[in-house]
């Protein structure tokens, strides 16, 4: 589906020093990746720290986020769990307008690949939006095989997948090779962008892009143009700058660094915690680099 090509922005949620949602640093921030060129928004994805915000403030956010999307930029809502049964409730009940669900692999469980694939298809089977499944196995402990994903492939309301495997594109390739023409294919690691639309993908649910919108939007297009040799100096350009926001977790580095830009204040809820100041004052320093040298921000 051509609404979820190029780059999505998996937004952080800003909170206030009371570690409430701060909603005016968000819609500072859906103005701010909105005007910068991002194709869609990804609302409660990990880096929004979902888990440990409420039912009713994931509700919420996503709700404060459709009002304040000014572009109309289609949304996708992260909605998983490891309790199948409770999942299916959740969708059967869900009643918010939204483009399509980002649903994550069970953590904890280690399901097998048979338990993974009923727990997506009893899933896809009730929800009333298309479902992009989400293969993260360093979060999840368990990684959905390529066999596995083909084969949820062909279940009419499940539309793509956001893969981040591992280091190296290798699954992502074997998944191009073999899935429908119609699937979608994205990366889910910032450091993979080039490599992963060169092997099939179509481009990346981001988390850099929150504080470098139209910096990694560019770097998308050049390498869905064919121009992958722009869009590596590209890449290089950001590669520092991605070492550190990860360095301490996410989306620890990428709130330390939408400080920087005057963007919420880095808080987080235990228990993530904020940058070091040594990572603050790093990232800090990159910044200002990549202000004045390079031209990003």
């Amino acid at each position: 589906m051509d609404k979820f090509r190029g780059t999505g922005v998996a937004l952080v949620t800003p909170f206030k020093d009371d570690l409430s949602v701060d909603y005016d640093a968000l819609e500072q921030l859906v103005n701010h990746v909105s005007e910068g060129g991002v194709d869609y928004l990804v609302v409660m994805g990990t880096t929004a720290e979902s888990p440990t915000l409420t039912g009713k403030e994931k509700l919420e956010v996503l709700k404060f986020v459709i009002a304040k999307n000014a572009k109309k930029l289609p949304i996708v809502y992260g909605l998983g769990g490891n309790d199948t049964q409770a999942l299916v409730d959740k969708f059967k009940k869900f009643d918010i307008e939204v483009d399509a669900f980002l649903v994550v692999c069970p953590f904890y469980n280690k399901p097998s690949q048979r338990g993974l694939q009923l727990h997506y298809e009893a899933i896809a089977d009730v929800a009333p939006k298309p479902i992009i499944l989400y293969n993260v196995p360093k979060r999840t402990s368990v990684n959905m095989v390529t066999k596995t994903v083909i084969a949820l492939s062909q279940h009419p309301n499940i539309i793509g997948i956001k893969e981040a495997s591992g280091d190296t594109v290798v699954q992502a390739e074997e998944i191009a090779r073999k899935m429908p023409d119609d699937f979608i294919l994205t990366s889910g690691d910032d450091d993979l962008i080039t490599p992963f639309i060169k092997c099939g993908g179509i481009g990346v649910i981001s988390v850099i892009a929150n504080a470098l919108p139209g910096h990694t939007s560019d770097l998308v297009n050049a390498a869905l143009a064919g121009d992958f040799s722009k869009s590596k100096v590209m890449a290089n350009d950001m590669e520092e700058m991605l070492r550190l926001i990860f360095s301490e977790g996410n989306p620890t580095g990428v709130k330390a660094l939408l400080q920087q830009m005057g963007i919420g204040n880095g808080k987080l809820r235990l228990p993530l915690v904020e940058a070091s100041e040594a990572l603050q004052a790093q990232i800090a320093e990159e910044y200002k680099i990549l202000d004045t040298k390079k031209g990003m921000i």
